[in-house]
């Protein structure tokens, strides 16, 4: 069996979950159970299996150590940085996801000790480089929202344009005039009509949109859509 004689170094994956409370982006942290930085708050993530691939282990180590399953995934940057890991050469394959509303629950697990939610502004001190990791997402996600329809993975199925305006707010970090952004957004052809809000104790008189992805898709297909239709 043919080995190379070069040290190799390990891989890791770690995941950035994002997730929408209504009002405030948040990133979900694990507790580290184990050295290093035990105690310490730190994304979800660990190191890849042989007979896997860098998004099968990202999956697996969300689903290990938060429960976490059937996430959108979108792996956006490699670090490579030498003394990132004090164990050894570590180099991390690092991916983002978007948990809806709805989803707004995680049980820790396997090595974690706990699994929480911490707005994106207030996160504890973290283990490794995991800042950098998280403020990279962060400006990908700002990228990815003004091309494609990927926010509408953070909210429920159905949804006011008053959470869509908040969503985008909070993601762009800037405000947006109410009646430019409805405007804007309905002239996508994306958002389906579903009637006015039944929820007793919310706004009875908003009315609810939903996202329609055969649109967005026909539109993909024959070529019709704008590079940055979200640019607002």
């Amino acid at each position: 069996m043919f080995t190379y004689k070069y040290p190799h170094p390990s891989v890791t994956t770690d995941c950035v979950l994002f997730g929408f409370d209504g009002r405030e982006l948040n990133i979900l942290l694990i507790e580290r159970g184990f050295d290093p930085f035990k105690g310490s708050w730190a994304l979800p993530g660990g190191f890849l299996n042989m007979d896997e691939t860098a998004e099968q282990g990202a999956k697996r180590e969300l689903m290990e150590e938060t429960s976490v399953t059937d996430v959108f995934l979108e792996q956006f940057h490699t670090f490579t940085d030498v003394d990132r890991d004090p164990r050894e050469r570590v180099i991390t394959i690092a991916f983002y996801a978007l948990v809806r509303k709805s989803d707004f629950k995680v049980i820790a697990g396997d090595d974690a000790a706990r699994a929480e939610w911490f707005k994106i502004h207030e996160l504890p001190p973290l283990a490794f480089d995991h800042q950098e990791v998280i403020k990279m997402a962060q400006e990908r996600l700002q990228e990815k929202i003004a091309m494609k329809p990927i926010a509408f993975r953070l909210l429920d199925e159905k949804f006011k344009m008053s959470e869509l305006q908040r969503l985008y707010e909070v993601i762009n970090e800037k405000s947006y005039e109410r009646r430019n952004f409805a405007k804007k957004m309905i002239a996508t052809g994306l958002l389906a009509d579903r009637g006015p809000n039944t929820v007793p104790e919310q706004n009875r008189a908003a009315t609810l949109y939903s996202f329609r992805e055969d649109v967005y898709l026909s539109k993909c297909e024959s070529h019709q859509w704008k590079k940055y239709p979200f640019d607002f």
